[in-house]
């Protein structure tokens, strides 16, 4: 009762002081630098996305100050002679507002002054279909989703998600939840989700929290050519950078977790970007009188370093903790059938990488170094009596590793855009199981595998825009191979080309395709199952899906946009359990493992459908 009293009084203070807030005003600053040369832009115009009244011009140092403007979620618009108009991903505007850096393109065909039109409706040349950029403003305010990303593109059409209690599945056009990849500025995310499905891309609770995201690409389909791995979707999340002005910090206190977070810089080249929370579900659970009792801890952190005029370094982390025991006590015949069968589950997962970028004039290079790690731990004894190792029916211990270097180029030249990269990766597995098994007599099986995997990709792709930027198209090849076996190692069977056009028929129309075929890797799990000491899944191949994609969408003055899309997608290769004839893309939205079994690679599976969406923006009132 003293904690919820206390409860009560912080949510009233806040709700007092949040109120006192939206009465003030505050400034927006920042710099505007040229995307290449990495120089100021001077005298380039920067206004408030649908206010253009209220805006300031930059300095002699690219530097702006927007006086008084009210607290909200808003997006700048910026334009200078010489360079294409842009606008901003969207902002938080407090008392914590941070510094705004803005990167302008050059525009060679532009000759004089251009009035901005801002647009808050984004694709890109080789994703002009299946893309949506989800904002600070959708993240904020999505009802229902308490800011987890996997429970906002719910909302998208094509998208539907696991029916087994709380989780955050995503089942994409048709797709299994181990068909989706995570990326996090550029760097491979195995699972965002707290209590992971191993095997899978599933969990109830997200890891990310979104104060430290800046907005996020979700790809259905025309996925680029450098994130590999992916069938059904891409989720590419780019957070913000930290403040290079002054230090800000936040404590909150949510329906479910505690956190602390952080922005700020060291010296004048140097800012960081930092989370980390506490969940107190477990209480909540308890008093809520459940059969489990979930507790997680994560964090999250970003530091980036001007190293020179030209060079940048970024360095990535991202960690969970899981910890879901069993509340015994509880009574009731619910409750005593989930903890008849429900294991103690530990989970620790974490990724850190560090990206080196150089900006040498029309050229960007960057090199990317990346490694993530799962150790997942399952513990279960009969009736939940631990006090003799007799009554154990379960220790699972299996770790996943993955280490990945990544470099890449691209190059830009006027209308076209090209570029070419190469990747290598070490993956490890290992699992050791004691297993209690029943049939015809009682029997302990230990379990024991390891599996160590080379793998390499290649990628390139190239993008065009016409003169008048009505007509884009893109085109590119990526291939990928492992050491597992010789079918898998021959790059040629993995080929994976892609390509998409778009055209502008008229004002505020235009249609739009996408072609690929994409590849995905088997889980570690069915690669590294073992009978007999050997390992029976050598047959597998890569699995693969054949999509196209075609629609038509319709603009009025960037503020509504309705799209109609359809989609056909033919998978081949896909793994299917010889114990039950389930192919692995229908398993994985369940806790536990997904793949330790017996597979081969011989189901196939197809999927359409059309989507039609209509999406309305007034900056700073209606999403």
């Amino acid at each position: 009762m003293k904690f919820l009293k206390v409860a009560v009084l912080f949510f009233g203070l806040a709700a007092a002081f949040a109120v006192r807030a939206q009465g003030g005003t505050y400034p927006v600053s920042g710099r505007v630098i040229d995307r290449l040369s990495r120089r100021p832009v001077a005298y380039a115009a920067v206004v408030l996305a649908g206010q253009e009244q209220k805006g300031a011009s930059t300095d002699s140092l690219g530097r702006f100050r927007i006086e008084r403007v009210k607290p909200g979620i808003w997006r700048l618009a910026v334009s200078s002679v010489g360079y294409k108009s842009l606008t901003t991903p969207e902002y938080m505007v407090s008392a914590a507002t941070p510094f705004i850096e803005v990167e302008l393109e050059e525009d060679a065909a532009q000759l004089e002054a251009v009035t901005v039109r801002p647009s808050p409706f984004r694709v890109t040349a080789e994703s002009p279909v299946s893309l949506k950029v989800i904002g600070l403003r959708e993240i904020e305010k999505s009802p229902g989703s308490n800011r987890d990303v996997s429970r906002i593109v719910r909302s998208y059409p094509g998208v539907a998600f696991s029916p087994v209690g709380y989780r955050n599945d995503l089942i994409v056009r048709g797709g299994g939840p181990a068909e989706n990849k995570f990326y996090m500025d550029g760097i491979e995310i195995p699972n965002i989700n707290h209590f992971a499905t191993q095997g899978a891309t599933g969990g109830p609770v997200s890891i990310v929290n979104a104060d430290l995201v800046r907005e996020i690409s979700f790809y259905t389909g025309a996925f680029p050519a450098d994130r590999a791995g992916a069938l059904s979707s891409v989720l590419d999340f780019r957070l913000r950078d930290g403040n290079a002005e002054k230090q800000t910090f936040k404590a909150t206190l949510g329906a479910s977790e505690v956190g602390l977070s952080g922005s700020g810089h060291i010296g004048g080249k140097t800012t960081y970007l930092f989370s980390i929370r506490q969940s107190y579900l477990q209480l909540l659970f308890k008093l809520l009188g459940l059969p489990f009792l979930p507790n997680y801890i994560d964090g999250q952190a970003k530091v980036k370093t001007r190293l020179s005029e030209r060079d940048e370094l970024t360095v990535l982390a991202l960690a969970g903790f899981d910890n879901m025991r069993l509340n015994v006590d509880e009574k009731g015949e619910d409750a005593e059938y989930l903890l008849s069968y429900l294991p103690r589950i530990r989970q620790e997962t974490f990724t850190v990488g560090a990206s080196w970028r150089h900006y040498a004039g029309r050229h960007v290079q960057t090199v990317t170094l990346s490694h993530n790690y799962l150790n997942n731990r399952n513990l279960k004894y009969l009736r939940n009596d631990d006090s003799s190792e007799d009554n154990l029916t379960l220790r699972l211990r299996s770790v996943e590793q993955k280490t990945t270097l990544r470099a890449e180029n691209r190059t830009y030249l006027g209308r076209w855009t090209v570029r070419e990269g190469v990747e290598v990766n070490y993956s490890d597995y290992t699992n050791r199981t004691l297993q209690r098994l029943y049939t015809d007599r009682t029997q302990l099986s230990d379990y024991r595998t390891r599996l160590g995997i080379v793998g390499w990709g290649l990628f390139a792709g190239a993008e065009y825009a016409s003169a008048d930027k009505r007509f884009t198209a893109s085109a590119g090849l990526r291939a990928d191979g492992c050491d597992y076996s010789g079918r898998m190692a021959r790059v040629w069977r993995q080929l994976s080309p892609r390509a998409s056009v778009s055209y502008a028929v008229g004002p505020g129309w235009s249609v739009s395709g996408s072609a690929g075929l994409y590849c995905q890797l088997p889980p570690y799990t069915a690669l590294g199952f073992k009978e007999e000491d050997a390992l029976v899944n050598r047959s597998l191949d890569y699995m693969r899906v054949g999509v196209f994609s075609a629609g038509v969408d319709w603009r009025l003055r960037d503020r509504l946009i309705v799209s109609v899309e359809g989609f056909y997608k033919r998978y081949g290769d896909v793994p299917l359990s010889v114990a039950d004839g389930i192919p692995l893309s229908c398993k994985g939205n369940d806790y536990g493992v997904v793949g330790n079994e017996k597979l081969v690679s011989s189901a196939q599976g197809r999927a359409y459908g059309v989507e039609a969406m209509a999406r309305w923006q007034i900056p700073g009132r209606v999403n």
